[in-house]
């Protein structure tokens, strides 16, 4: 079974009552939190995680580092595209941004990063923040390129299209002229030249459904049709 999660932020205790099996795999939306300290923290976090039993399919997030900047990460192809795995936890398998996947027979398309609005604090205080959280725009621009005109059972996404924000759980106080709203401004533009069933994204901490968007944070549900 495929079950489907928004953002964990490296607290995973909403799967305390699963029973897993090796045949299960989860879907976080991004901001797993597992690539956030890189250091022996990240590594107790993974090992924990295999009490679990199943696979993680995880979107990038913007508080965690990309895997391809991580040397311990390794591209291999699965589910008809690339992915980026460790040796020593093969049940945490990372999605490469702009990939096509089929998975469990559906069409998805992945597209991780989002801008951190806590940046400036994260810097101030000496926390981890990672400079190319949203992608860059050559990147963009070959993902539009690629999926111009094409159908998706699902897209899987950590921030949304720019339509969508939902405005009412934007931070108080923050001046929103600030945000770099890049990432959601060019999902806006996927969005409207692809053809979906289905959207889903995490990053804003809430739960609620506009259109085909589903935002999603703590619930857990089965993924598909």
């Amino acid at each position: 079974m495929i079950y489907i999660t928004g953002d964990t932020h490296r607290e995973f205790s909403r799967l305390d009552d699963f029973n897993g099996t090796k045949e299960d795999m989860l879907i976080i939306l991004g901001d797993a939190g597992i690539n956030y300290q890189l250091d022996f923290i990240d590594a107790c976090i993974k090992e924990g995680l295999k009490k679990y039993k199943m696979k993680f399919f995880l979107v990038r997030g913007n508080h965690e580092e990309r895997p391809e900047n991580i040397p311990t990460y390794k591209e291999k192809e699965m589910f008809g595209g690339k992915v980026y795995v460790e040796d020593d936890y093969p049940h945490l398998i990372f999605a490469k941004d702009g990939e096509e996947y089929n998975i469990d027979g559906y069409n998805v398309l992945v597209i991780g990063g989002a801008y951190s609005v806590d940046k400036d604090y994260r810097l101030m205080h000496g926390y981890h923040w990672f400079k190319d959280e949203q992608l860059k725009p050559e990147e963009m621009q070959v993902i539009k390129d690629r999926v111009k005109g094409k159908h998706f059972d699902f897209v899987l996404t950590h921030t949304c299209p720019y339509k969508y924000e939902p405005v009412e759980v934007f931070l108080k106080g923050l001046d929103q002229s600030d945000v770099d709203k890049s990432m959601e401004h060019f999902l806006d533009e996927v969005e409207e030249s692809i053809d979906y069933d289905k959207w889903y994204c995490g990053h804003y901490h809430t739960e609620k459904e506009v259109d085909k968007v589903e935002f999603m944070f703590q619930k857990v549900k089965k993924f598909g049709k």
